[in-house]
């Protein structure tokens, strides 16, 4: 599908549905602007898309990078940056580096990629004395509005774990749940694929998955309802999983699916974007703040949902925060 078919294919779909990642922005806006830094914006596709989320009211930008970029990607773009906040570095790594201190300070409550390498900024991200790793692996998940699936569906990790193991799976299924809980989804039902539903010692994700599902039996993961291993199929239509006579909580109408590998996740969510119309958003989680990785090709809603998400995730991380320090005065 070239680009004028896409376009002209999402346009239909916006025309026919009620687009449900819009709807996330009102609830962020009441959360007020969370303080961002903006690693890098220097051209006019990362600059525009922080400024956008400005006016949108879902971020307080900080732009950090080669000032002289900075500003002419402003002009390119023809925008004035008047009362910006700029904090100028040398180049894209020293970018990375600052955005990472800023919010190791509590000068920022989140981070939003800019025109670098997710590679690079996430290098100083996960750094093991200086980054803003915590007791969580680092995973990113993408936020999926399929017009014909009838919520918002979660795909997990398809960006930073390329072969995560079982132990990296845990917490990528937890960040997951976590994120769908702040979004609104009290108990989300989390598929984990494979390319079959039986347990079989010759494709590992099976038996991931099924270690997955006992971890959560025994509270090692919480807040969701696991089930696995299920084929994509399965875990997307009902009529599918009764036609294997699977009797499953999640089957046919799973909220998070969590993939064997990056390259699965990947190719999954490009499909559903590039092929049935889908709009993507998503955000890395398990670091101190949420980070916001934006892609060139991503258009203004994609990113303003991506906003919006950090947003919600950052203030229910912060009232979770909150409650556990009530519960330990007590």
């Amino acid at each position: 599908m070239n680009d004028a078919s896409r376009t002209r294919l999402q346009a239909a779909v916006a025309a026919a549905t009620v687009r449900r990642l819009e709807r996330l922005l009102a609830p962020a806006r009441r959360q007020g602007p969370l303080r961002t830094a903006v690693a890098h914006p220097v051209d006019p596709v990362s600059l525009l898309g922080a400024l956008e989320a400005e006016r949108a009211g879902l971020i307080t930008p900080v732009l950090i990078g080669p000032e002289r970029r900075i500003r002419a990607a402003a002009r390119a773009a023809r925008v004035d940056l008047a009362g910006r906040a700029i904090r100028a570095t040398e180049h894209s790594h020293a970018a990375a580096a600052e955005a990472v201190q800023m919010a190791r300070r509590g000068e920022v409550d989140a981070i939003m990629k800019g025109a670098l390498h997710t590679d690079e900024l996430m290098h100083y991200v996960v750094d093991p004395d200086n980054g803003l790793r915590t007791d969580r692996r680092v995973s990113h998940v993408f936020v999926i509005d399929a017009p014909r699936y009838p919520r918002l569906l979660f795909i997990t990790d398809a960006a930073v774990n390329i072969y995560p193991s079982l132990e990296d799976k845990r917490d990528i299924v937890q960040n997951a749940i976590d994120l769908a809980q702040a979004i609104g989804v009290r108990t989300p039902r989390v598929a984990i694929l494979s390319a079959v539903e039986l347990v079989t010692p010759k494709i590992k994700s099976t038996l991931d998955a099924a270690a997955l599902c006992k971890m959560a039996d025994r509270g090692q993961i919480t807040g969701g309802v696991l089930d696995g291993p299920l084929a994509f199929d399965n875990a997307v239509s009902r009529a599918a999983a009764a036609t294997k006579s699977i009797a499953s909580p999640v089957a046919g109408r799973a909220d998070i699916f969590v993939v064997p590998d990056l390259e699965a996740g990947n190719m999954l969510a490009k499909q559903l974007e590039y092929l049935a119309g889908a709009e993507l958003a998503g955000i890395v989680l398990g670091a101190r703040v949420p980070i916001v990785l934006t892609s060139r090709a991503d258009d203004a809603r994609s990113r303003l949902a991506s906003c919006a998400i950090a947003a919600l995730y950052a203030s229910h991380r912060a009232a979770q925060r909150k409650t556990a320090r009530t519960a330990r005065g007590r």
